[in-house]
């Protein structure tokens, strides 16, 4: 049994890491890149128009054989571990027949953002796996670990083959609404692993252990009983934790939770899977905005359908207008021409919750200083979707690997400070036999 990191050993994002045998080849994950090699934004719209051989020739795409073309040969499996574009963003470019092992909900997911955004990824060839139960692909045995994160449907995974394994933690956390989770496998965990690719995304920038979603939850609250303003929202869609916690304290703070058709379709999908609120008439306070540029875009590509289906649920402009101040709204800065049409929100409170890197965003900085510019005042109210060093301890501890390898994160050098097992800094493309 081999594997090799493709990208992941010096960088945040782009995951991707081949594992095989004589007879059999998975990836796990396979992921956009988040930075570019000097450390800026990557870009792909400079290598759109690009095949997958000019790609893999600037190095955007691992040459991965079998992924691209049709061949007697394709790869066996592409595992996703969860819906965030830097764990599958690259999957377009992956050849129709390669099959996919994904969460149900993942799928759904991806599916969602196909209609609302321009990823154009399409997973024909799909095959769910659930929590705990181990499935095959050729000689590997697989099982999947529940994992906390700020992705909804979110996994590691034990990998064995031959009498060897390896565990890739994916991303992952034990402060947000799914810590069971993450207590269960402290009782749970594999042990005599021979390898643990272990995420470390907060080392070199962490402080303090990170807040807890109801610790966020109780922030919230406290912004919301503020008098005669209303409170926007500038968060992740996708981030399922962040929407309940919003939901929690407007029903504390008795205020009508307005979100996008976008977060409608989100949180009715993903009601199927969990219970979490969606519009319908089990959430009276929860209400449907139809940004005007969202909106144009469904009636134009033939989905008015996604549109229809929350009509019941709709508040107007002018309804948001004439009770601002009992009004929390998800925004992003798509909707800045839909808030130009809202009177009486000057002087409101925005509530800035995504990682604070991305305010240094052209378009995110434009719309922050627009509402600054409305006199709204800026609160940042967040915490990460990853592992504090304290749980990072606790995996490592749990699992106790022979071996321990960083992945998705810029401080790979900080493992052998922090950890008492045997560490091992891999470089992108440098092959490990087990």
């Amino acid at each position: 049994m081999k594997f090799k990191i493709h990208r992941g050993t010096k960088e945040i994002g782009g995951s991707c890491v081949e594992v095989w045998t004589e007879n059999t080849r998975i990836l796990l994950d396979f992921g956009m890149p988040l930075v570019e090699k000097d450390g800026r934004e990557f870009d792909f719209g400079k290598f759109k128009g690009l095949n997958h051989k000019e790609l893999i020739g600037h190095g955007v795409l691992p040459d991965i054989k079998g992924l691209y073309n049709e061949s007697a040969e394709l790869l066996d499996g592409v595992i996703i571990s969860h819906p965030h574009q830097d764990h599958y963003g690259l999957s377009k470019f992956i050849h129709k027949k390669v099959k996919y092992f994904l969460g149900e909900a993942t799928h759904k997911i991806i599916e969602i953002n196909q209609l609302f955004t321009s990823q154009e990824i399409i997973i024909e060839n799909a095959t769910y796996f659930e929590k705990g139960k181990v499935f095959q692909i050729g000689d590997f045995s697989i099982t999947p670990y529940w994992a906390d994160h700020s992705a909804f449907d979110s996994y590691s995974f034990l990998v064995e083959a031959e009498g060897k394994s390896l565990f890739y933690s994916g991303d992952f956390r034990s402060h947000g609404r799914k810590a069971n989770a993450f207590k269960w496998f402290m009782h749970n965990a594999p042990q005599n692993v021979d390898y643990l690719l272990l995420e470390g995304t907060s080392l070199g920038r962490e402080v303090i252990p990170f807040k807890t979603e109801t610790e966020i939850e109780n922030d919230l609250m406290q912004v919301f009983q503020q008098q005669d303003k209303i409170n926007l929202i500038y968060t992740s869609g996708q981030n399922i934790d962040r929407i309940v916690s919003v939901y929690r304290a407007c029903i504390r703070t008795n205020k009508i939770f307005v979100v996008d058709v976008y977060v409608a379709t989100i949180l009715k999908e993903l009601s199927r899977f969990a219970r979490i609120p969606f519009p319908s008439k089990d959430y009276g306070n929860l209400k449907v905005m139809f940004p005007y540029y969202t909106s144009r875009r469904l009636k134009y590509e033939g989905h008015e359908q996604i549109l229809y289906q929350f009509k019941n649920y709709k508040i107007t402009k002018k309804e948001i207008s004439n009770q601002a101040d009992k009004i929390v709204m998800i925004v992003r800065p798509s909707m800045q021409k839909d808030l130009e049409n809202i009177a009486e929100i000057d002087g409101g409170n925005l509530i800035y919750s995504l990682w604070e890197g991305y305010m240094q965003k052209s378009g995110t900085k434009q719309f922050l200083d627009y509402l600054t510019n409305r006199n709204f005042t800026i609160h940042k109210i967040h915490t990460s979707g990853h592992a504090d060093t304290g749980t990072l301890k606790k995996m490592v501890e749990a699992i106790k690997p022979k071996n321990l390898v960083p992945i998705h994160t810029f401080s790979s050098s900080e493992y052998q400070k922090i950890f008492t097992s045997t560490v091992i800094e891999m470089n992108d493309g440098e092959t490990k036999e087990i």
